[in-house]
């Protein structure tokens, strides 16, 4: 197997409608490192990146199934409003951490009611085809230590 690359990029994410998601090109930002195949970004983009070298651009659409997974609806339901003792205003869009049996889990409030509050564990990009432009700005080996831990260091 060929040895581990660190690819650092630069991107702009949008949604189907155009509207900038995220960007590591606005000012302050550090571009993106990731080590290769040890899932730090989302298996569409990854594998759109693979072979690409220093000062590529490219353009890749990401469907749900290679990006954030479709929308599970049974991760979208009621929950007593008392289950947020100690929180005044509970607000749609308000995000939470829930324990969970498989351990913490981001939701975000969807509706709140006088009873209950409904809340939705999906990831807040799922169901969404994923647009990016990216420039690759370095391609590197991956030290030892960085594939033993997985991740750039």
């Amino acid at each position: 197997m060929a040895q581990p690359r660190v690819v650092t990029i630069h991107y702009t994410l949008t949604n189907d409608q155009g509207e900038e998601l995220d960007s590591s090109r606005v000012e302050g930002r550090e571009p993106l490192s990731y080590l290769e195949g040890a899932q730090n970004i989302i298996n569409g983009l990854e594998s759109a990146l693979n072979e690409k070298a220093a000062g590529d651009q490219l353009k890749v659409s990401v469907a749900p199934a290679d990006g954030y997974g479709e929308v599970n609806e049974e991760l979208i339901q009621p929950v007593p409003r008392n289950a947020f003792e100690g929180v005044d205003t509970i607000e749609p869009g308000m995000q939470f951490q829930a324990q969970t049996p498989g351990g913490p889990q981001i939701v975000r409030v969807v509706e709140v009611s006088e009873e209950t509050v409904t809340i939705d564990a999906n990831h807040p990009l799922a169901g969404q085809t994923l647009h990016f432009d990216v420039e690759v700005v370095e391609v590197r080996e991956a030290s030892e230590e960085e594939q033993e831990h997985g991740h750039v260091h």
